[in-house]
């Protein structure tokens, strides 16, 4: 279960309320993630929370076969992915509802919300209709 922190406190709350914020720099009008108290490109203070679009691509993935961890056994098998934001920022989170088989480097997403208690949604993404992944025949995923 994530515990939120001053830092990301934002962040967990706008997820509960089904928006995907994101941090940007307004001296340098980079977006960022993981959330900090500064900018990672200028080094800047001046930082604000920002709605993302929700839209993006998978830069990467996994099935995962083995659960991670305890609290992930009845979900085996699942796919975790790194997913490139439009806005540019790179996070990790699962992908629901699709078939494995569909799962390709490139290929557009969507968020999506799963309420895992009373103060925790998880952003999680799931396969959009769009244009062909960048490299739909070489799927580069690791299956544990």
């Amino acid at each position: 279960m994530p515990i939120p922190t001053n830092e990301t406190t934002p962040y967990w709350q706008a997820a509960l309320e089904g928006r995907l914020n994101v941090q940007y720099c307004r001296a340098c009008a980079r977006h960022q993630f993981y959330p900090r108290h500064f900018c990672t490109q200028c080094l800047s203070n001046e930082i604000e929370w920002v709605q993302a679009s929700g839209r993006g691509r998978i830069y990467t993935y996994t099935v995962c076969h083995v659960a991670a961890h305890p609290a992930f056994e009845s979900r085996v098998p699942y796919a975790i992915g790194m997913i490139e934001l439009d806005e540019g920022v790179r996070m990790l989170a699962g992908i629901v509802g699709s078939d494995f088989e569909q799962l390709a480097i490139g290929a557009p997403v969507e968020v999506c919300f799963e309420r895992i208690s009373s103060e925790i949604a998880l952003p999680m993404f799931r396969l959009t209709a769009g244009d062909t992944p960048v490299n739909s025949g070489a799927n580069a995923s690791t299956h544990f």
